[in-house]
């Protein structure tokens, strides 16, 4: 049996500007974002700086992953215990973590056949739950209607934090992913659009909310030291009345990503070509139903999302297994027990909303995602497309065993 060779977690190697910035930060010792000789801006201040100017926002914080910038983002935006938050039934664990972390209560809303958020009811919920925030997940890169999502949003009086995890350098009708809420969090986790390991970045318009986010993130009185975020002089009253929930990115990640931030348009282009060139392929397999695509959606396909509807479970289960056997770990969000990052809703027990989910679980049950690393090349995606067909074939194959 022919097998695909190369890994599907393999990120390309960090490069050399970015590693000669990252040993220029450890020669000095000053790993500590707020530890500045006279005169010394330090790296996470520029890569603040730098991201939000890449966003048109006033105001940007780095912080040490994505799930904490969510945490941030609602307590900065006023969360309080047992609060009920809105989000994506289709996402991964650590938003509705996040969301319990922060003190709040998950409330799940339905998907679309695209797997993005419905708005109608999203509507529902927020009507029945009372919810005053909304965390909207752009699961695997896919951005819904956000021109629906802000209405409902609006009309409710709820408040949108986006996470872009999957959608740093996307855009909606030419916007910014994460420039549509009150605020935006991303991650630089290895294998997101930049690699710092781990990592988080939360943007925000709205200078209260960023003030609150410095203070908590571990500024204690340093909060001079940023270049994106509101007047030192503003910051009187809150630095003492706000806790510090200590969790900064320091000066050596930020030194791994700001080389990667200036690359982030050209990385666009190279994902996008493997993902049509994957996504076209698969498409051609008669049981194969790729995601669609909105037209105002200027996506990063890091990773491509696909369903089986036809497929029974077994023939389901047998084709995962033949792309295993052939060095294709395709994740299945119909599996019956959390796996690796896959998890679905129903396996996060700590959850205390129940609404009925019917569109989210009729559409996972037969969908699967598979990783789309930089390494690869679009000979390596026809590869994929035909060895995933030969497992396609197998596992459907009705020819009794003689």
């Amino acid at each position: 049996m022919r097998r695909f060779a190369k890994s599907f977690t393999q990120q390309e190697p960090i490069s050399e500007a970015a590693i000669e910035a990252a040993v220029a930060v450890m020669r000095t010792g000053r790993l500590h974002r707020y530890n500045l000789v006279e005169g010394e801006k330090g790296e996470t201040a520029l890569l603040e700086q730098e991201f939000a100017d890449s966003l048109g926002v006033p105001f940007v914080l780095a912080c040490a992953s994505g799930g904490y910038a969510l945490q941030l983002a609602l307590r900065a935006c006023g969360l309080e215990h047992g609060d009920a938050v809105l989000c994506n039934a289709f996402t991964l664990s650590p938003v509705p973590g996040s969301i319990h972390a922060a003190g709040g209560e998950a409330v799940l809303v339905d998907i679309l056949e695209d797997t993005t958020v419905d708005p109608d009811d999203l509507a529902a919920a927020a009507r029945e739950s009372g919810a005053r925030f909304f965390v909207l997940s752009h699961m695997r890169g896919h951005i819904g209607d956000m021109e629906a999502i802000v209405s409902v949003c609006e009309a409710q009086g709820i408040t949108l934090i986006e996470d872009c995890a999957h959608t740093m350098g996307a855009t909606f009708d030419g916007r910014p992913s994460g420039t549509f809420g009150k605020v935006g969090c991303f991650s630089t986790q290895t294998y997101k659009h930049l690699n710092s390991g781990e990592g988080g970045l939360l943007s925000t318009q709205d200078p209260e909310v960023m003030r609150r986010a410095v203070i908590m993130s571990g500024s204690y009185m340093l909060y001079d030291r940023h270049l994106a975020a509101p007047a030192p002089e503003t910051f009187r009253e809150t630095r003492l009345v706000t806790p510090n929930m200590s969790g900064r990115m320091d000066n050596l990640r930020a030194a791994l990503l700001r080389p990667q931030l200036a690359e982030l348009e050209s990385r666009k282009e190279r994902w996008n070509a493997l993902y049509r060139r994957l996504e076209a392929g698969l498409a051609e397999r008669a049981l194969v139903q790729t995601i669609p695509r909105p037209d105002k959606e200027d996506f990063v396909g890091s990773s491509l999302q696909f369903r089986l509807p036809s497929l029974t479970r077994d023939q389901l289960a047998r084709f995962i297994s033949g792309c295993e056997a052939r060095g294709i770990p395709l994740k299945w969000y119909g599996k019956a027990q959390p796996e690796d990052y896959t998890s679905r809703y129903d396996s996060w027990g700590y959850l205390t909303s129940t609404r009925p989910l019917p569109n989210a679980d009729r559409i996972l049950a037969t969908l699967c995602d598979l990783r789309l690393p930089l390494t690869f090349d679009e000979q390596d995606c026809d590869d994929i497309v035909q060895l995933m067909g030969d497992a396609m074939d197998q596992a459907t194959d009705t020819t009794p065993n003689v």
